[in-house]
């Protein structure tokens, strides 16, 4: 991931001068908002319990931190505003998200990213199915339009939840581009944000996300994000069902993610 603008003084027309080298800014990821299934079951740790969500939300307010959506996160990205803030995304739509995480947002004030697999709103999580993950519920139309209204940002996940790695050009380029339609048909808005499903992409993809007209794209790589970064491979630090407030604060504020990241 491209950093070689971090801490560059000078400026330019696109990227202004800066003071000081800015902090890096953490974008967390989480998935489902609900009580963890049963031990043994397949991606367990990506449930993360409603009281543990509130936990981290409201301690991370404490300390005078704001969550934001990947739109209102853009101009700290860039090294236009500073300010205690995060990034706050949720992977795949899930409707436990709508049900749990939203009434926590709005009574904090805080803003976040959901990021919706277009071809499957209404439905289920399909594509965990052969993996033996429980089916979970996806968000209706009903409810991707009273999460949009409350002031939180819907981001496209593909079409079909698509392993873009091991698709053609053509085929992703109908994944990406295609999602991002459907969305803003639904919405009657843009949709900026793209994630890529199981952070599997390969370069060209970042170039149709951009050509798409994504302003970001979020990874699964994980670290946090560096002034300079490339807007379209932004790395992510993950949230799990076992993520205690101090861990969580780890990864957040010292180099953990980016160490664990160099372990592979």
């Amino acid at each position: 991931m491209p950093g070689s603008a971090f801490g560059d003084r000078a400026g330019t027309p696109d990227r202004p001068a800066l003071a000081l080298c800015p902090a890096p800014i953490p974008i967390l990821t989480y998935h489902q908002i609900d009580i963890p299934p049963a031990r043994g079951t397949p991606f367990r740790s990506l449930t993360v319990h409603p009281k543990v969500f509130g936990r981290h939300m409201r301690w991370l307010a404490r300390l005078g931190y704001r969550g934001l959506s990947m739109r209102e996160l853009m101009p700290y990205l860039a090294g236009a505003r500073s300010g205690k803030v995060f990034g706050l995304t949720f992977d795949d739509g899930f409707a436990n998200v709508h049900r749990h995480a939203l009434p926590v947002l709005q009574e904090l004030g805080f803003t976040a990213t959901n990021y919706v697999v277009a071809g499957q709103i209404g439905g289920w999580n399909a594509w965990d199915a052969e993996k033996g993950v429980p089916r979970s519920p996806l968000m209706e139309k009903r409810e991707i339009a009273e999460w949009a209204a409350a002031g939180h940002e819907v981001g496209a996940h593909t079409v079909d939840h698509a392993d873009l790695a091991g698709l053609d050009d053509e085929a992703a380029q109908a994944q990406i581009a295609g999602s991002r339609k459907m969305l803003e048909d639904l919405l009657g808005a843009p949709v900026d944000a793209f994630c890529y499903p199981y952070g599997s992409y390969r370069q060209q993809h970042a170039a149709i996300a951009r050509a798409a007209g994504f302003a970001s794209a979020t990874t699964t790589v994980r670290g946090r994000v560096r002034y300079g970064a490339d807007m379209w491979q932004l790395p992510r630090v993950p949230v799990v069902r076992a993520t205690g407030f101090l861990q969580l604060a780890q990864k957040m504020f010292t180099a953990y993610e980016e160490r664990r990241a160099q372990r592979g």
